[in-house]
């Protein structure tokens, strides 16, 4: 059994979910939270409570391993900097409880959870519905994408503790190799222009 906690880092909002996964690859709900940061408090003191509520889901629940969506870059750098602040919390917090934390892409959440890397959020929320068999959609979105998040490491490789690496030693998922070759082209695009 492998037991994720799965982060949807935010400054706003920051969803946290804990899934175990069977080696059936069944999963079943162990506890989910969306942490609400009000934008008028100050930013230390926003993160302060995020990394407070991580650290209580870390040490009450004790996952195996933590999953963390990976910052990627938008248009709205106010955006991006609250949700690489907020990653950097939950970075600490495993860190400080020797947990490791693999970084996933929306892309390969998607793909792992639907089957689909281009699925929409309606999509994902259903899915982690079923997977869970859960009675209603988890709500917020940013709980079912945490949910989604735990789901696709315990799918995509996650190891349980005393285990041997990841379940197909060093391959990518079509998802990930996906994200390496447009990271490539991008490079590739800048060093060109």
């Amino acid at each position: 059994m492998l037991r994720v906690l799965g982060v949807d880092p935010g400054l706003t909002r920051c969803g946290a979910g804990i899934v175990d996964i069977e080696p059936t690859r069944r999963a079943t709900l162990v506890a989910v939270t969306v942490i609400e940061t009000p934008a008028g408090l100050a930013l230390e003191r926003r993160l302060l409570a995020i990394g407070d509520a991580i650290a209580a889901l870390l040490d009450e629940h004790r996952p195996d391993a933590v999953a963390l969506e990976r910052v990627f870059a938008q248009h709205n750098v106010s955006t991006v900097m609250g949700t690489a602040q907020a990653s950097g919390v939950v970075l600490h917090a495993a860190a400080a409880r020797g947990l490791t934390v693999t970084l996933h892409t929306p892309t390969e959440v998607k793909a792992a959870v639907t089957g689909h890397g281009g699925a929409h959020k309606k999509q994902v929320t259903a899915m982690v519905q079923r997977i869970l068999r859960l009675d209603a959609p988890p709500k917020p979105a940013d709980a079912a994408d945490a949910l989604a998040l735990a789901i696709c490491h315990g799918w995509r490789g996650g190891s349980a503790p005393g285990s041997e690496g990841q379940a197909v030693a060093g391959a990518l998922t079509p998802a990930q190799q996906a994200w390496r070759a447009a990271e490539k082209a991008t490079r590739a695009r800048r060093l060109d222009g």
